[in-house]
């Protein structure tokens, strides 16, 4: 291969599965291994193309609506969360409900109840129609509004501004979250941050690795599927560091162009992007010429979430 290709390919580390992620899959493997298919899923149980399709082939029925939830069925609700709505609708058919919500999630949904019961308002920063955000926002009948950006803080009307606090979806990019909770402080100064940083410690630490990586790289590689905000995310921050950026569901999309008088490829993926892409994304770079793959020095993360009761494999059904 000629030198105008690719030369090494620098990993980001940490990257892939974060442990909400993890806990989602097993908790349906789970299901499916204890119960038997199929196991409905509401919504994708995360944002990813290759694990959905692998868990589709175990037996697992993928829907966004209960009514396709047939009567005695085994549910489990995805790893984004859903509203109180939903919740009740659910227990009142009578489902055997499994919910995969990453803890993260449910953490700011307890926030949220428990400010609620104090009298707060809230401004939610996050991205419209993104299932995290209608969990979170549905947590409550109103008094929730949604912020997407500066110019939305300017515009947002809430009933009262005494008692006003912010809670943020998980995925979001960090510095552009900071921005828009430092415009909400400016216009309310009395808003209440929230306790410790919303966004997830996974979505930090992989922003983090691309902020080490795109500097070093000629170019940034994203394995994640167009749903996943938290993949997007990275993709877009490379770029804004002025690394060429792109993002791939697997490694046919890759396009020899994109590597050609490229000599660093960096490679990272988004939260619910399974490894197996990543390896298949290093063999299809190398394919074009990399020699070298080196991994980054980078946060180890040891975080494990327990999996809901009922679901050990030793318990009978």
């Amino acid at each position: 291969m000629s030198d105008s290709f690719p030369q090494e390919i620098l990993l980001a580390e940490p990257r892939g599965f974060c442990a909400g992620v993890d806990r989602a899959i097993e908790i349906v493997e789970r299901a499916l291994q204890k119960f038997g298919a199929p196991i409905y899923v509401r919504h994708e149980i995360v944002h990813n193309t290759y694990v959905v399709n692998d868990l589709k082939a175990k037996g697992a029925i993928f829907i966004e609506a209960l009514d396709d939830v047939p009567a005695g069925a085994t549910l489990i609700f995805s790893a984004h969360g859903v509203s109180r709505a939903v919740q009740a609708e659910a227990a009142a058919r009578g489902f055997r409900i499994f919910d995969a919500t990453c803890p993260l999630v449910t953490k700011v949904h307890v926030e949220v109840a428990k400010l609620h019961k104090e009298g707060y308002e809230f401004i939610m920063i996050g991205h419209k129609g993104h299932p995290e955000v209608e969990g979170t926002m549905g947590q409550l009948e109103g008094g929730i509004h949604l912020v997407e950006d500066v110019a939305d803080v300017a515009r947002v009307q809430p009933a009262q501004t005494e008692l006003l606090a912010v809670v943020t979806q998980t995925t979001l990019s960090v510095d552009d979250a900071a921005d828009i909770a430092a415009a909400i402080k400016a216009r309310f100064p009395n808003a209440r941050q929230p306790k410790q940083q919303d966004i997830c410690y996974a979505t930090q630490n992989r922003q983090d690795a691309v902020k080490i990586m795109s500097p070093q790289v000629d170019v940034v590689i994203v394995v994640g599927s167009p749903t996943s905000s938290n993949s997007n995310r990275l993709a877009e921050l490379a770029r804004k560091l002025g690394t060429e950026s792109y993002m791939v569901d697997s490694a046919d999309e890759l396009q020899a162009p994109w590597f050609e008088g490229r000599q660093r490829v960096g490679l990272t993926a988004g939260a619910s992007a399974p490894e197996v892409l990543v390896r298949q994304v290093i063999d299809r770079i190398k394919a074009l010429g990399a020699v070298s793959v080196r991994k980054m020095d980078g946060i180890e993360e040891t975080v494990k979430f327990p999996l809901p009761k009922g679901l050990k494999l030793d318990a009978s059904p």
